[in-house]
């Protein structure tokens, strides 16, 4: 008993060492502030993104987002996987216990040969035999294989909620964004419809005076060429426009058509605040879905060279088997009782073996270093990756500054340019009323309104689709992300699947508090 106790002491104690590097997050270049930001709309005090579409004000933005969040299927796919990441933790936190635990049974019916080697004319040729027992091996984690396995299957299941927060934030943007566009273009068809009836009656003037002979055929031909590229340029938008309508249904898990309804009272295009807020560098690190999916992917790595590094030592297992086994062959046992099937629960059926086991691959021909060395090539390549993920991220928000704060001014300036065109058509008519300038001023003033006009349209709606892109580029939007899981599937797979209560929590991403 002296030699089983020494051995269980001395896995016990080296059970506490795992092989394989401890895992520690790089650093990552982050600047102290924001290159962009000297614009005084501009704040970088702390900042909450959770939900950060409701500083439009627009309700009907808040309803399509909602509807996103719930009801996308890009999304309800990402969620899914959680589920499978936390499914493959509990595989890979199965393997710290005895690996095999197996209940065995078995009946037979033998006949053996009188030409069979140690035969005898005494001997029962024909018998039955059974057996039930109960087999157990354990590899014990020695070097903390297992324990690393557990470690990266963990990351992985933050990387899988990473996964699905990123979309998240890609999805709530592009919802914004594709609303924005389809109010914009609302606008822009009222415009040019606006200015198509303007021309229409420029042209009924037109032709009065032509008749009248007031004016050339030259006159009247422009005005008609200005009318027909005006009522010209209104298909195409209505044609954008319907693809928008279209883009915003699958976004919220609906055939096309089925947000017209939601979108066809007409409203103002979505106007940012006065003031944003926008906070400091370092939050991206912290906020950004991508980013924290990177990170984890190296921690994932990081683990798993522990995992190939625990193969270059011996394995240590322990072996057991309980066991009762009889048979109505006609022999007896040392006591001189017959044996009978019926004795197959008696304590005389009853054998056994344990004991520890040991084994190593020696003669390998470097295949487990080599698996190690590319293990750790491996986690090396994400640390760039992830580092360059850090740059891409405050890329990506110096950009969307730079491009929101130049919108602001850009819409600034149209706003005037649209305020002098306006006066200046007033000013032609009145001139041309008066015989003070010819015809072709009243149309080059008009061209130019309609044109000030749809470009200062666009220019509010770029301003609204840059401020949701400043957003994004931040990392909000994930944070509550609700039940992406439809009440539905979750039934479906309830009752395909025993789930226990991870369908009931909000993605089954924590049922029992562990991680």
């Amino acid at each position: 008993m002296r030699r089983p106790r020494l051995i269980l002491a001395l896995t016990a104690a080296l059970a506490g060492c795992a092989v394989g590097p401890d895992y520690r997050t790089p650093r990552a270049p982050v600047a102290a502030d924001w290159v962009g930001a000297a614009d005084p709309t501009l704040k970088r005090t702390e900042v909450d993104l959770a939900r950060w579409w409701q500083v439009f004000g627009d309700p009907v933005l808040n309803r399509l987002v909602t509807l996103t969040r719930h009801q996308n299927l890009s999304l309800q796919a990402a969620a899914i996987r959680i589920l499978e990441a936390r499914a493959r933790l509990g595989i890979a936190s199965g393997s710290l216990y005895p690996q095999r635990q197996r209940l065995t049974g078995d009946l037979s019916r033998q006949t053996v040969s009188q030409h069979a080697p140690n035969t005898s004319p005494a001997m029962d040729r024909h018998f039955t035999t059974a057996g039930i027992g109960f087999d157990v091996g354990w590899e014990l984690d020695v070097w903390g294989k297992f324990r690393r396995g557990v470690e990266a299957a963990e990351a992985n299941l933050a990387a899988a909620a990473a996964d699905r927060d990123d979309l998240l934030v890609s999805l709530t943007a592009e919802t914004a964004r594709t609303y924005v566009l389809v109010r914009a273009l609302q606008a822009r068809i009222r415009v040019a419809e606006e200015n198509r009836a303007i021309q229409r009656r420029t042209l009924r003037i037109a032709e009065a005076l032509y008749r009248g002979g007031a004016i050339d055929e030259l006159d009247l031909l422009q005005a008609r060429s200005l009318l027909h590229t005006t009522e010209a340029s209104i298909p195409p938008l209505r044609a954008a426009l319907r693809q928008g309508k279209n883009a915003l249904a699958v976004l919220v898990g609906r055939p096309p058509g089925a947000v017209d309804a939601i979108v066809a009272e007409p409203r103002p295009i979505p106007a940012p605040p006065v003031t944003v807020v926008i906070g400091v560098p370092a939050d991206l690190l912290r906020r950004r879905p991508d980013v924290r999916r990177a990170e984890r992917r190296l921690a994932t790595q990081s683990a798993l060279i522990g995992v190939a590094e625990a193969d270059l030592y011996p394995h240590f297992s322990l072996l057991g088997s309980l066991n009762l086994r009889a048979s109505d062959a006609a022999l007896t046992f040392a006591s001189g009782g017959a044996s009978k099937l019926a004795d197959l629960f008696s304590a005389r059926s009853f054998q056994y073996f344990v004991g520890p086991s040991l084994s190593w691959d020696v003669f390998n021909y470097g295949r487990l270093r080599n698996q190690v060395r590319a293990e750790d090539a491996r986690f090396q390549a994400l640390v760039a990756t992830y580092r360059q993920t850090v740059l891409t991220a405050a890329r990506e928000a110096e950009d969307a500054i730079a491009a929101f704060v130049n919108a602001r001014v850009r819409q600034e300036k149209l706003r005037h340019s649209y305020e002098a065109a306006r006066r200046s058509v007033a000013l032609s008519l009145l001139q041309y009323r008066e015989g003070l300038v010819g015809y072709q001023r009243v149309l080059d003033s008009q061209r130019s309104l309609l044109t000030t006009q749809d470009a200062l349209t666009r220019a509010r709606g770029d301003v609204a689709i840059q401020l949701v892109r400043l957003y994004k580029a931040l990392g909000g939007g994930w944070q509550g992300h609700g039940r992406a899981i439809p009440e539905a599937v979750r039934r479906e797979m309830a009752e395909r699947t025993e789930w226990g209560s991870w369908l009931r929590l909000e993605d089954g991403t924590d049922p029992d508090g562990s991680w």
